[in-house]
C-alpha cells in the first residue's frame, strides 16, 4: 500500500510538473512567433531596435519547442504510465544533462582558444563594418553588444582605425553603437550649435580624429569583469538546474522500473 502511494505521488508530480514545463514551452514558442513575424511593434514596446531582435526570436521558438516536447512526454507518460515514453523523456532529459556537462567542460577547458577565436571574429567584423548598403547579422549583434555592455572594440577603441571605412575617408568617423554620451557632450561644449545623434548604428562624425567620444573600455574586459562579477550566480543557476534535471530523472526511472509489468498500455492507442 505504502508502495502503491509513493508511485501514485510521483505520478502525479510529473504530471504537473511537466504540465507547467509544457505551458511554459508554449508561452515561449508564442513569444517567439510573436518577435519573428511582429518585430516592429515588439520593438516599439521595448524600445529595442529590429535587427537585434531576430536571433531572439529563433531562440526563443527553438527553446519553446524543445520544451513542449519534453513536457508532452513527461505529461502523458506519467499519467498514462506508458513506459516507452516515460524511458524517452528518460533518455531526453540524460541527453540534455551530458550535453549541458560536456558543453561547461570544454568551456572552461578551452576558455583561452574560445576568446582568441572570438576575438579573431570580431576584428573581422570591425574591419569590414559598413562596407555594404545593408547591416549584415554578425554587424547587427555588435552594434547590440557595444551599446548595451558600453565598451568599444574588442581589446581597446583603437580596434576599430582597422576599419577599412574610417581609413579611406578624409572625415573622421567612429561607430555610434560605443558612443559615450557624456565624452561626446564633454567635446561638444564649445559648440552649442552641435546636436547628440540618435543614430545606434553605422558612424557618426566628429572634429576630432584623435579623441573620439566613445568608451574607453574593450568588450573583452567587460565580458570578463561581467562573468567574474557574477560568476557565483552563474555557477549557482547551473548547478540548480543540473539537480532538478537529476531529480526529475530519479522520479521517471523508479516510476518507470516499478509500474506493473502486465500491461500494454499502448494497445488503447492502436
Amino acid at each position: 500500500m505504502a508502495i502503491k502511494g509513493c508511485l501514485s505521488v510521483t505520478k502525479y508530480f510529473l504530471f504537473v510538473f511537466n504540465l507547467l514545463f509544457f505551458i511554459l514551452g508554449g508561452v515561449l514558442l508564442c513569444f517567439g512567433l510573436w518577435i519573428l513575424f511582429d518585430r516592429g511593434s515588439f520593438a516599439t514596446m521595448i524600445g529595442s531596435s529590429v535587427p537585434t531582435l531576430k536571433v531572439w526570436s529563433y531562440v526563443f521558438s527553438g527553446v519553446g519547442i524543445l520544451t513542449m516536447l519534453l513536457g508532452f512526454l513527461g505529461c502523458l507518460g506519467s499519467l498514462k504510465e506508458i513506459k516507452c515514453l516515460l524511458g524517452f523523456y528518460f533518455a531526453f532529459l540524460l541527453l540534455l544533462f551530458s550535453a549541458q556537462i560536456t558543453i561547461g567542460v570544454l568551456v572552461y577547458t578551452q576558455r583561452n582558444s574560445l576568446s582568441t577565436r572570438l576575438g579573431t571574429i570580431v576584428e573581422s567584423v570591425i574591419k569590414d563594418y559598413g562596407l555594404y548598403a545593408n547591416q549584415t547579422d554578425l554587424e547587427e549583434g555588435w552594434d547590440f553588444a557595444q551599446e548595451k555592455m558600453q565598451c568599444c572594440g574588442w581589446y581597446t577603441p583603437d580596434d576599430w582605425m582597422k576599419n577599412q571605412k574610417i581609413q579611406n575617408t578624409s572625415v573622421s568617423l567612429y561607430p555610434c553603437s560605443c558612443r559615450n554620451v557624456s565624452a561626446f557632450h564633454t567635446n561638444s561644449s564649445a559648440n552649442s550649435s552641435t546636436e547628440f545623434p540618435e543614430a545606434k548604428a553605422g558612424f557618426c562624425t566628429t572634429g576630432a580624429r584623435e579623441k573620439w567620444p566613445v568608451y574607453q573600455t574593450g568588450c573583452m574586459n567587460t565580458l570578463q569583469a561581467f562573468l567574474l562579477n557574477n560568476s557565483i550566480t552563474i555557477v549557482g543557476v547551473c548547478i540548480g538546474i543540473a539537480l532538478l534535471e537529476l531529480f526529475v530523472m530519479t522520479l521517471s526511472m523508479c516510476l518507470c522500473r516499478n509500474l506493473d509489468q502486465n500491461y500494454n498500455k499502448l494497445a488503447r492507442y492502436s
